[in-house]
Order: C-alpha cells, then structure tokens, then sequence
C-alpha cells in the first residue's frame, strides 16, 4: 500500500516520512513559528505540522470543575483548559504566513483540525493531508468532514482504545476516505518507552489494512528508531528551537539541533535495514583476508606427503580452502615446501589420494 502526500510517497520500501510538529512551541510568536519552519527543513524532515482550532473551538471559557487542569498536569499552571488552549493555538491568521514559507523551502505542510470549521478552513488554503489528534478519535462528525475532502488522513491512537480505533477507521472508510495512516502513540508528556508497544504498529498494517507509523513524544530517538526497523512508514515528533525559552510543549519536544541528529539516527538505522541479501558487502569483501585456509606449517620436500604435522588451517584466506583439508592429507608434493607457503591443488600429484 502506497500513499501520496505532496510530493512524498509513502510506504513499504519507501524512506520513512519524517513530520515535526510545531504545536505550541512558537510561544505566540510568529517570527518563532517562522524560524520553527525553517529548523524543521535544515533537520531533514519531510514536512511541518501546525494545529488548527481556537480554544472556543475546542472548550468552553468556564471554571468549573470539569473544565480546571487536574493538580498533576505539566500546564497546571493555565488552571482552566481555555486557558491552555488560548496560550497555546496557533492563530489562524499566522496559517497562510506559514505554510507559504514552508512551500518555499520545499516542505510539506499540513494541519491537526479540531472541529469542523477548521476543515473549511484549511480546505481553502489546500493543505495535503490530515491530522487527526487522538483525542479527536470520537469526534463523528470531524471524522465525516476530513473523509469527504479525499485527502490522505493521519490519525494518532494514543487515547483510543481498539473500539475507537475500529469506530474511526470504519467512519473515514464509510465516508470516502481511502488514505489512512494510523501512528501509535502514548498520550503523557513525556511518555515511557515501555507505555508505546510498538509491536502494534505491525498489527495496525495488518488488521486495519493501513499504513503504519509512530507519534512519538518518548524523549530521544530509541522508540522511533526502533519502530521504524519493524515497519513504520511515517515518524511524528515535536520540535522546538535550541535558544532555551521554554514553551508550552517544550519539556517534551527536541530541539532543532536534536531533531537533526533525529532525524540523522532514523536515517542511519534505515539504511541498515535494506533489503534480504545474502552477499558480501563490498566493505566485507576488504577483510576476506580474514577468513581461514590451508597452509604448510612444517618444511616438506618435494616427494614426501602431507600430513596433519605438516599443514594447517590458519588466517589469512589466500591459500587453499578449508574443505580440501582432508582430501590433501596423504597426497605427494611436486615442489619443496617451507613454513608459510600456500598450497594449491595443482601442487599434488594427480594419481595422489
């Protein structure tokens, strides 16, 4: 299965696509956001990904209890989700600014949309692709919405249990969608390794005949390396610039020095995973030297035989193979022989054993 976002084709065989995500991390700023979308491109990811609502769009302005940041939250400090949300979206006027600086570098550009306003909205500023954000997963009519626009679709599963996985996938199918990614991911910030259980990315291919990747928010790059040498096809991360301001999703995210390094490890660990391949590699080939064979251990004088006193199977590879060792043994030389010479089987006589 193959599909297309931009110009990037993604799948089997295909290089992992790399998405740094911006999220929050431009501190409402928008010389910020604009320096994000450059780190992102001088990383080597593929593309940038912003979030589109409004805290109207996603919560309630309200201060009871439902809507009040539990004690344990890493953003407790916005004491209300409007709070957060307000300090933390990125304003739809900055959304053009920005997917236009990353068209001129060549970057892939997309969107989370949060309700169905933002679809309309980003529809008329023709991203490629969607995200879905995981706790967007039961959100019915948002999911109805992204399926009918066709676009290749990427969803988070990191609040969502099989139930909510299958509800979705089967909602955006239903409704027109044919280009599913589905990203494992483990909603805390920052997440354990041990919590991704990437072993469901191979079973996502599978069971829901998608695409695969991961939503990574471990710290490091171990748990995506590790799931891109088992399949995934697409990698998602938070990025952030190396100038130590923190931001709202900072404490999670990697900076643009770190994500380069990111992104140079999934590289690395890509082109170690190739293809079924039993030859020699051109460097392996150098040290064939290294290999045993056959060579005369003791002087032999023309005339006499070869025996186990008189060879031996020793490094380095140039001389006559292993295999003939017992073959050999018993058989009469054609020349004098001294400690270190090689020997080939044209010199033994032919009517020897």
């Amino acid at each position: 299965m193959k599909i297309k976002i931009g110009k990037h084709i993604i799948g089997d065989n295909k290089p992992c696509f790399i998405i740094a995500e911006m999220s929050g991390n431009h501190n409402m700023d928008i010389k910020r956001a604009i320096k994000i979308v450059h780190a992102a491109k001088k990383s080597g990811a593929n593309a940038i990904k912003i979030q589109t609502y409004t805290p109207d769009t996603i919560t309630l302005k309200s201060n009871k209890k439902d809507f009040l940041l539990p004690k344990n939250s890493p953003w407790k400090k916005y004491k209300n989700l409007w709070n957060l949300y307000n300090y933390a979206h990125t304003p739809w006027s900055w959304h053009k600014r920005i997917f236009n600086e990353a068209k001129k570098l060549n970057l892939e550009y997309f969107s989370s949309a949060f309700d169905e306003s933002s679809v309309d909205f980003l529809e008329n500023l023709n991203v490629s692709a969607y995200k879905i954000a995981s706790a967007e997963i039961n959100h019915i009519p948002l999911l109805k919405k992204i399926a009918k626009t066709k676009k290749p679709v990427l969803i988070s599963s990191g609040l969502a249990n099989f139930k909510d996985l299958e509800m979705a996938i089967k909602t955006l199918k239903n409704n027109g969608s044919k280009k599913i990614i589905l990203l494992k991911c483990n909603s805390s910030y920052p997440s354990k390794a041990s919590d991704y259980h990437i072993k469901t990315i191979i079973d996502f291919k599978k069971r829901f005949n998608v695409i695969s990747g991961l939503s990574d928010h471990s710290l490091g790059s171990s748990v995506a390396i590790a799931s891109v040498a088992i399949g995934a096809s697409v990698i998602e991360k938070h990025i952030t610039l190396n100038d130590k301001k923190k931001s709202v999703d900072s404490f999670f995210s990697l900076n643009n020095n770190d994500f380069k390094k990111f992104v140079d490890e999934i590289r690395l660990a890509e082109s170690s995973i190739g293809k079924i391949n039993y030859n020699l590699s051109n460097s392996s080939k150098k040290n064939l030297y290294g290999r045993r064979s056959i060579y005369i251990s003791e002087k032999i004088q023309k005339g006499e035989k070869i025996t186990k006193n008189n060879i031996k199977i020793v490094r380095p590879s140039f001389s006559l193979h292993p295999k003939y060792f017992d073959r050999i043994i018993g058989s009469t030389v054609k020349k004098n022989f001294q400690i270190g010479d090689r020997i080939y089987l044209r010199d033994i006589y032919k009517n020897s054993k």
